[in-house]
């Protein structure tokens, strides 16, 4: 993906990335875990992506945290990438996300409108809305998202 982003680290599994956002608040470090929660329709292992501020008293991720760092695309567009690095690690896998409360989840859907041109280069993108997985459109609230790697012709 095209958009600015920070350098990140990931552990030997691919299933953990690291980064630090850098801004008027200082450095903070951010944690991605993935891990595995179920399958597609058509048996894809789904991977939750879970995000936000390392902890480092308690050594665990905190979802809560509002950071206001001044850099919130290019966190989402990091968060992004590495779902991107996941799938190409582990294979055909699909990613689902939801916030940690219904403004984070808005913020999520904010963000995948704003890259959805690049995004859809790549993924096939759902949204849950009323107990169904619909294919992404701009302007529907959703509770919870979906992507699935685009099968390229040559696969």
């Amino acid at each position: 993906m095209k958009r600015e982003k920070y350098p990140y680290i990931t552990d030997e599994t691919f299933s953990r990335f690291e980064f630090e956002s850098q801004g008027p608040n200082g450095t903070i470090k951010k944690v991605i875990d993935y891990y595995e929660i179920g399958d597609w329709i058509d048996g894809t292992p789904i991977y939750n992506l879970a995000f936000g501020d390392w902890n480092e008293n308690e050594n665990i991720i905190n979802d809560l945290t509002i950071s206001n760092n001044a850099d919130r695309n290019k966190v989402l567009s990091t968060v992004a990438n590495t779902v991107l690095d996941i799938m190409t690690h582990i294979g055909d896998i699909a990613v689902y996300a939801k916030g940690s409360t219904p403004a984070r989840t808005r913020l999520y859907q904010m963000g995948i409108n704003a890259a959805r041109e690049e995004i859809e280069d790549f993924f096939d993108v759902y949204g849950y809305d009323d107990g169904i997985w619909r294919k992404f459109e701009s302007g529907k609230n959703y509770g919870a998202f979906l992507v699935i790697r685009k099968k390229s012709k040559f696969d």
